[in-house]
């Protein structure tokens, strides 16, 4: 057999057949990707120092509700574009939000006076429920990429706010 089909034989006994493996093996679990953009209903955001959370916000009506510097209640209408759901899911996708627990810290006598955040992600066939408390002690990096995650949120809900010019 000459140099050149022992090359070629190489190529169909192995590469080829990695190839089909690894379309066999993954194609399924992109498919079924639990979280998934085009599945993706509405999200909730709500925050607040007690249980009342008095400051929330709901992309399925545009309810958007938050106490201002004066203390008072301030109630806007405002949607998110595509693109900014977008955002939002690849960076829920990135610092891992679905394989976070569905409490981050607990509550206790001291969480009223502590932020409490609370995040919804609903999709057609489940939803993603995190509640954060700030005064987390456990693993930083946890803590970490949750508050990035609540900070993602707030902002595009300010520029969406911005855009309106409500």
């Amino acid at each position: 057999m000459s140099n050149k089909g022992k090359k070629i034989f190489l190529a169909l006994s192995i590469i080829v057949p990695m190839i089909i493996y690894c379309y066999i093996y993954y194609k399924p679990i992109i498919q079924n990707a639990p979280f998934r953009k085009a599945d993706f209903v509405s999200m909730q955001y709500q925050w607040g120092i007690k249980d009342t959370l008095e400051n929330q916000y709901n992309s399925k009506d545009g309810h958007y509700q938050y106490v201002n510097n004066h203390d008072s209640l301030v109630k806007k209408t405002i949607f998110l574009k595509s693109d900014d759901i977008l955002y939002i899911h690849s960076k829920a996708n990135e610092l891992g939000l679905w394989n976070f627990p569905d409490t981050i810290g607990v509550k206790s006598t001291k969480s009223m006076s502590i932020p409490r955040y609370d995040l919804q992600f609903n999709y057609k066939e489940k939803s993603k429920h995190v509640v954060i408390y700030s005064d987390f002690n456990g693993n930083p990096k946890l803590l970490d990429a949750a508050m990035q995650m609540r900070k993602v949120i707030e902002e595009t809900i300010n520029q969406a706010e911005k855009r309106s010019g409500k």
